[in-house]
């Protein structure tokens, strides 16, 4: 078919059985990965609370620093789909290859502001018991933090062709060694006395370089590496690629990083209502993410989907790809917040001995609820425009609405209001934001997609 014609539209249910079957080993993917921070959260809650919150501020920076430069990369994923869709096989190796070399030079700052987090950290006061801790699980995870980018960059690349499983794979094989290595390091004597939240730390940078070593080894051996060859010819810096993959990939990154902060800076902002309250939000916070990875793996099959049709010029491919996904995405969402209702009395009990920290985890419940519809919604948009190679916009937006609404908007109803609401104000502070930028995304949606120009 020309690029000049239009093909008919693909049947609705076809196009969500595959997006099912895609996005199905990138969820296993993706609850291995948060599953990760779930089992530091619950090997840590046997071991203290300053640990608890150590892991909560700690982790959440981590998070923080690893998504915004991963999200970088991830321009990665739909510049190989656009090239996929438009049969140009013969240059997806070398996106991959400069994405690596980006993941590389993308590590330096990354370092440098784990192992130096002063600017961040002394914003606010906390025990200082719990700010050692905190700087040591950043000051190794440092160095850690090349092969998690590499690794992030491989991810987008198998999730653009449609090869999510080796993934899958990977995931389960970590998640399985950390719970391991972790309940060991933290609790145990295996490194001559119990670590805590630094045993942790040992256990996920060992667990971020053996993922990395053995995505290099499919690379090279699998199904992929025999097809592109990403790893047998290799080639230096491309600064036309670079150019290109920067250009959109800057303000994903920075999407990323306004996401992620907007969520995960609510551990640093109420550190000064004490070590219960941010253990409270710390298990409160992992579920939630644990619901969004449905989501997610939506958004990403969907990016893939898109990315792929848009590049072959399959405008109403890409149409019922979108529809596919904002219904999944939402269904998906729906459940599992139910779920969470139902279940929230034993789920919490499971992460921690303290009343007082079960008893802050329960009251919030109720906004990570009503969260995840609004976040699903958001996240299969924002990623449907990346496959549509529009990133800068949707970045506008979600600094106002994250960063504005969210963490600007929580501070003042958690301090200021009338009256202070606490850690709760931030979590319904961050609701009206997701209302806010699906508000905005969704109107910019339709008009690439659905009310084109000349269309």
């Amino acid at each position: 078919m020309s690029p000049g014609q239009r093909s008919p539209s693909p049947a609705w249910p076809a196009v969500a059985r595959g997006l099912l079957a895609h996005a199905s080993p990138i969820l296993v993917a993706q609850l291995s990965s948060i599953g990760m921070m779930l089992v530091d959260t619950a090997v840590l809650g046997h071991a203290g609370a300053a640990d608890l919150a150590a892991v909560a501020i700690g982790g959440g920076l981590h998070v923080s620093v690893i998504f915004a430069l991963a999200g970088i990369l991830q321009a990665v994923a739909p510049v190989v789909a656009h090239l996929r869709g438009a049969r140009r096989d013969d240059e997806i190796a070398g996106v991959l290859q400069q994405g690596f070399w980006i993941a590389l030079v993308l590590s330096v700052p990354g370092i440098a502001f784990l192992t130096m987090p002063d600017p961040l950290l002394g914003l606010v006061t906390m025990d200082p018991e719990i700010e050692m801790r905190v700087r040591a699980y950043l000051g190794l995870l440092a160095w850690g933090l090349p092969a998690a980018l590499c690794y992030r960059t491989f991810y987008g690349f198998c999730n653009a062709l449609g090869r999510p499983r080796v993934l899958m794979v990977i995931g389960l094989v970590s998640l399985a060694l950390h719970a391991v290595l972790a309940w060991g390091f933290a609790l145990q004597d295996w490194l001559g006395r119990p670590l805590g939240v630094v045993g942790c730390a040992v256990s996920n940078i060992t667990i971020g370089w053996s993922a990395c070593a053995a995505g290099m080894a499919y690379l090279h051996f699998g199904p992929l590496g025999q097809r592109y060859r990403p790893l047998r010819v290799w080639r230096g810096p491309d600064w036309a690629r670079w150019r290109e993959l920067l250009r959109l990939g800057l303000p994903m990154g920075f999407s990323n990083l306004v996401e992620i902060t907007a969520f995960t800076l609510i551990a640093l902002f109420i550190a000064p209502l004490g070590a219960e309250i941010v253990a409270g939000h710390r298990i409160v916070a992992n579920l939630a993410t644990l619901c969004y990875m449905l989501p997610l793996s939506i958004s990403l099959a969907t990016l893939a989907a898109v990315g792929q049709a848009m590049g072959a010029r399959d405008l109403p491919a890409a149409r019922v790809a979108v529809l596919a996904g904002l219904s999944l995405g939402a269904g998906l969402a729906v459940l599992a917040a139910a779920s969470l209702w139902f279940f929230a009395d034993p789920v919490v009990a499971a992460y921690t001995d303290s009343l007082a920290v079960r008893r802050v985890a329960l009251a919030l419940i109720p906004y990570i609820v009503c969260y995840q519809f609004f976040d699903a919604l958001q996240t299969v948009s924002s990623h449907a425009l990346r496959a549509c190679r529009v990133t800068f916009l949707p970045m506008v937006v979600q600094i106002g609405c994250f960063w504005g609404l969210g963490l600007g908007g929580g501070a003042w109803l958690a301090y200021r209001g009338d009256p202070p609401l606490g850690v709760a104000g931030f979590w319904l502070a961050a609701v009206g934001g997701l209302v806010g930028a699906i508000l905005c995304l969704e109107p910019l949606l339709h008009r690439i997609l659905f009310a084109p120009r000349g269309g």
